[in-house]
Order: C-alpha cells, then sequence, then structure tokens
C-alpha cells in the first residue's frame, strides 16, 4: 500500500495497519514527536484524501478549526492516501520524560497571578513556548508553559488564581518553597520556528504571556533578528504585568515592538485600549509570510486566530494555546 507524503512529494510503502508515526520515522521522514501518547499534539500532521484510522488522543483533529488534521501516533493507514506533514526545518524531538523539581521561590505578579519557579533535579530539553505536566499531589495536577528557556536551569511558571480552583488554590495557599514537585513533558506544538526569517506577530492574553516570553527570550537567544510585534491582552490595568521584562527584552532586540492592550480603564498616555483584535487591525494590513504565536484564553485565542487569518498569516503558520482553566 502506498501512501503520498506532502509537501516533500515522496511515495511511503506500507502495511494496512501500520502506524503512521512508526512509519514515517521507519522510513526516516522528519516528524516531530513527543509524549507518543496523543496528548502533546505534537507530532499533528493532516490526511489531504483518503481514510485513516484514529485512535482517541486528548488533542486528536485539535482545536485549530481546519479539517483533517490528526496525530501521526494515534494514526492507523488503512488504504492508500495522501499525508501532509510539517516543513522539516519545523521539526522539534524532545522525547517525553518525568522529572522530579523542588520549589525554590513563589510570589505575586499581579492580584491574581502567582510566580512559580523550580529547580529541576535533571534537565529536560524544550522548545520555547512548550508546556509541562505539573503534579503538585496526586489530587492536584495541571499543564502550564515555561516562561524561560531549557538552558536556564530551572523552570518558571505564571499561575492565575481561578476562584473556587481546586489546582491554582493549592499553589496559592499550600505550596511552600522546598515542596517537591513532578513534571511531565514537553509538551506543545505551538513552539517557536527557529529557521523562519520573516516578521512574528506573538498575542498574549494574561498568563499567555509566559510562553510568548519563552518564545521571544528563545528568538533573542538563537540570534533570530526577525521583526517581533508582541501584542498583551489585559482586562484591567491591574492585570498587566511583566513590563520590566518587555522593556529588557526590546533592549536586547531592536526589531521587537510591544503593545500593551486593556480591555477597560486603561491609561492613553501609557497603554492602548480596546480588544487586543482590534488592535491588531488596525496595525497591520497584509501578514502573509508572516508567523503568529497566539497564547491565552480559548475566546482571546479563537479570535485572534480568526484575525490573523483574515490578514493572510497561513493556517499552518498559526500556532495556537488556549489555555483552559476547568475550574483549576
Amino acid at each position: 500500500m502506498e501512501i503520498l507524503v506532502q509537501p516533500l512529494n515522496r511515495v511511503l510503502r506500507v502495511q494496512p495497519g501500520a502506524n503512521l508515526l512508526k512509519a514515517l520515522q521507519d522510513a526516516q521522514f522528519p516528524m516531530s514527536y513527543s509524549c507518543m501518547a496523543g496528548r502533546c499534539g505534537t507530532c499533528r500532521c493532516r490526511v489531504l484524501d483518503g481514510e485513516v484510522m484514529e485512535g482517541v488522543g486528548e488533542h486528536q483533529r485539535a482545536a485549530d478549526g481546519e479539517q483533517g488534521f490528526v496525530l501521526a501516533c494515534q494514526t492507523y493507514l488503512t488504504e492508500p492516501c495522501t499525508i501532509e506533514i510539517p516543513e522539516p526545518d519545523e521539526v522539534v524531538v524532545h522525547p517525553a520524560r518525568i522529572v522530579k523539581a523542588s520549589v525554590v521561590a513563589i510570589g505575586d505578579l499581579t492580584h491574581d497571578i502567582k510566580r512559580l519557579v523550580l529547580r529541576p533535579a535533571k534537565p529536560m530539553d524544550y522548545s520555547p513556548g512548550q508546556y509541562v505536566q505539573l503534579q503538585f499531589t496526586p489530587e492536584h495536577g495541571r499543564p502550564y508553559s515555561m516562561a524561560g528557556l531549557g538552558t536556564d536551569g530551572l523552570f518558571e511558571f505564571h499561575v492565575r488564581l481561578v476562584p473556587e480552583g481546586r489546582v491554582s488554590g493549592y499553589v496559592a495557599r499550600k505550596l511552600a518553597v522546598g515542596d517537591s514537585v513532578k513534571v511531565s513533558g514537553p509538551l506543545g506544538s505551538a513552539y517557536l520556528r527557529r529557521k523562519h526569517e520573516g516578521p512574528m506577530i506573538c498575542v498574549a492574553g494574561g498568563t499567555g504571556l509566559a510562553p510568548i516570553l519563552s518564545i521571544v527570550r528563545g528568538a533573542i537567544a538563537f540570534g533570530m533578528k526577525n521583526p517581533i510585534h508582541l501584542y498583551v491582552g489585559v482586562r484591567s490595568a491591574r492585570d498587566i504585568y511583566g513590563l520590566a521584562w518587555l522593556a529588557e527584552l526590546q533592549q536586547r532586540h531592536q526589531a521587537l515592538t510591544v503593545h500593551v492592550v486593556v480591555t477597560s480603564g486603561a491609561d492613553p498616555a501609557r497603554h492602548r485600549s480596546g480588544l487586543v483584535t482590534e488592535a491588531i487591525e488596525s496595525d497591520h494590513g497584509d501578514l502573509d509570510g508572516w508567523r503568529a504565536y497566539l497564547c491565552g484564553s480559548p475566546p482571546m485565542v479563537e479570535a485572534a486566530t480568526l484575525v490573523v487569518r483574515r490578514r493572510g498569516v497561513r493556517a499552518e503558520h498559526v500556532y495556537a494555546d488556549a489555555f483552559y482553566t476547568l475550574a483549576s
């Protein structure tokens, strides 16, 4: 049975029932993967024609609104078809693992956001923009995005306190310096594409600033010269944080432009007023050739995706990470 693999335009010969990711690996096709269990979304690809048999991974046919996306690790080939895999320059491989870490700092960033810093017992490699699963106790676990880089030697997370939240409430009231935390990952496909040389638009809503900081810090660390337009959207002025970090990044990367957009109560001398999507539409016409990194609440990510797509960003160049609170 033959499978056509795009954009490489190569034919893959497999036995019916073969796992797609294993078949790609055996044929030495460049393909990202991490958890191998359908959780992380890293091995996402698209079925252009034909039928496949899908597994039950948590992110299977996940949330970008495009038809045909599957996870290679959870997909089985049953008949001839055409599969589109990510461009080779986007491939990353960080096999998922579990490491123990200890809490070294907990502090306030805003009235409802905590900064949590962990020291892992062993290094964990990851790409800027990815996330991990933090397990504080058997009953208290949740995914959080890193704000730093894999070379830092520490993990930094920004934890929003959810009213009645079981996990965030535990972090705020019970977690203490010295406590042990289990870290599982890395996970996620909304990571920095290092070989892209064109402009980037980064949109952060609330604690979505954490992975966006990681992406911008990564771009600087890797010597990328791309123009970066960073939009931070918050509900009110008291929700703003990270301005000192953003100013420091602007000093290090002259092509970084930062826009802080406040929905209500903005100081017009310091910040823009309105919705972050309105600011993007006001500032940009044609975004063809750009890459978009969108992190925050599902409604914000969905709205920003629609805006950047209308402005010309291709669907495969929109890297989105929606933060679901799940009463946590």
